[in-house]
């Protein structure tokens, strides 16, 4: 069975259906490249997994148990299983690098302060911020606060780690800097799903490529078959443009 199953996911915004059922699966340490236009759903299906906007129909299953979107504890329960990290930092502008990583996994989770704190340090040194512990969010570069968010959301323990748009709020030159720190996940073998408008890197890193367009799965396959021989016009013409710039 699949690490993960998403089948005939719907998600609507008011009288917008949004989501017009989604359907794939992944497996333990699989990375997913889900790209498409703008306004596809590609974000919202990460919300969606997590809780953050409600499915209206459809079922998703983690380790073969389903989740119930209408039950506070079973969101919860999605949630320890797989973290978030948006386009914008959103980190604590009153609390430390180390503080913003330990902070939910020790007033949350109630984990050990030592434990969490040595997990932090780790994650930290992970994505090359090992001497930034003691700064604090303002005194960081936007690459630098993206990847204590990717830190923060690591130290959850999440079974996949969703990634939505990660360096579209970065200037150009920090780029590179989240990414290597993506790619260092990727070598460590932690599932991911990555929404991005980065084809060169999602061509490198992803195992499995999904093309959306207008809130449906429209194609998906290995990265060489859709951005090289892709199947369905829809797709050839959108991977078309973006290779020709």
């Amino acid at each position: 069975m699949p690490h993960l199953a998403v089948n005939a996911l719907r998600a609507s915004y008011g009288p917008i259906e949004v989501l017009k059922g989604v359907s794939f699966s992944m497996e333990k340490g699989e990375i997913i490249g889900l790209v498409g236009p703008s306004g596809s759903g590609k974000s919202t299906v990460l919300r969606t997994l997590v809780g953050l906007t409600q499915a209206t129909a459809g079922s998703v299953t983690i380790h073969e148990k389903s989740i119930d979107y209408s039950s506070g504890a079973s969101v919860r329960d999605a949630r320890d299983q797989m973290a978030i990290v948006f386009q914008q930092y959103n980190l604590f502008q009153n609390m430390s690098v180390l503080k913003n990583v330990t902070v939910a996994p020790e007033k949350i989770k109630k984990r050990p302060k030592q434990e969490v704190r040595a997990q932090a340090e780790k994650l930290l040194a992970m994505v090359g911020l090992a001497d930034k512990l003691s700064a604090y969010p303002d005194q960081l570069s936007g690459g630098q606060q993206q990847r204590v968010a990717i830190a923060r959301a690591l130290a959850l323990k999440p079974e996949i780690l969703l990634l939505d748009e990660v360096t579209s709020a970065l200037d150009p030159e920090l780029v590179n800097e989240v990414l290597d720190t993506i790619r260092r996940l990727a070598s460590e073998g932690i599932t991911m799903i990555l929404v991005s408008h980065e084809m060169s890197f999602i061509r490198e890193v992803a195992d499995k490529v999904i093309f959306m367009d207008e809130g449906e799965v429209i194609e998906e396959g290995p990265p060489k078959q859709m951005f090289d021989a892709p199947n369905t016009e829809r797709a050839r013409n959108f991977f078309g443009k973006i290779l020709r710039h």
